[in-house]
């Protein structure tokens, strides 16, 4: 995983390895995740951009398995968000 800084803050690119994307469990589990830090946390999809706290933003990006999406955290606590969130959207785990 290949941490950059942007002009936005911290982003981490990655590619979704969960089977069947980002449905219902998966975006829930991420939403529980980004809600643990201060930062603020995007995704980006094909789709838009859409906050990475809120479980129906995640869903609306409609991120199949094998999207590129880029994550990025502005924030105190951004570096550890961003491999938290990277994480869990490249594990093939639900």
């Amino acid at each position: 995983m290949h941490i950059r800084k942007t002009d936005h803050g911290l982003a981490c690119d990655v590619v979704v390895n969960i089977p069947h994307g980002l449905h219902a469990r998966p975006s829930a589990k991420v939403a529980q995740a980004a809600r643990k830090y201060q930062s603020e946390i995007m995704v980006i999809g094909e789709n838009g951009e859409v906050d990475a706290k809120s479980m129906l933003d995640l869903l609306s990006l409609a991120s199949h398995e094998n999207a590129r999406v880029t994550v990025v955290a502005n924030g105190p606590d951004a570096e550890m968000a961003l491999k938290d969130i990277c994480q869990l959207l490249a594990s093939p785990g639900e």
